[in-house]
């Protein structure tokens, strides 16, 4: 599949080390068996979270959480020269990728869900969410004062 150029650059931006300049490495996260879409990190973001799971307490509930959803439950991967990655089928089972796949930017990430899947999930969410929130909420309060 083709990823979009913005996505691209950014996955070249953050694998500056990578063996091959030609193509950037990325790891896709898959998460939870109800989980409905891959979550894709940059080859540095995802060293940095790995770091940062390696530095809970050994033993601790959260880091054994974390190890099993996050490192156990990911995918390295590489872009070709034309801006493509090969998605394992199992990847593509997973969230029923068919066609098309949806990129979704959120922030230091982006995840890739099957179109349909995801208006359905993001629309109820938000229409539930804004409901809660009442008529004269206003989104850009959540980024504190």
């Amino acid at each position: 599949m083709s990823i979009p150029a913005a996505y691209r650059q950014e996955l070249a931006d953050g694998d500056p080390s990578r063996p091959n300049q030609d193509r950037p490495r990325m790891v896709i996260v898959y998460g939870a068996d109800n989980q409905k879409m891959l979550t894709v990190y940059t080859q540095s973001a995802f060293e940095a979270l790995a770091a940062d799971i390696a530095a809970l307490p050994r033993g601790s509930k959260n880091r054994t959480i974390l190890q099993r959803m996050v490192l156990s439950k990911s995918q390295p991967l590489e872009i070709d020269p034309d801006g493509r990655m090969v998605l394992p089928a199992f990847l593509r089972e997973k969230i029923g990728l068919e066609n098309e796949a949806y990129f979704a930017g959120v922030g230091e990430t982006f995840e890739i869900w099957k179109p349909e899947t995801f208006e359905d999930a993001d629309q109820a969410n938000v229409d539930q969410w804004i409901d809660e929130m009442g008529d004269d909420f206003d989104p850009l309060s959540l980024l504190g004062a």
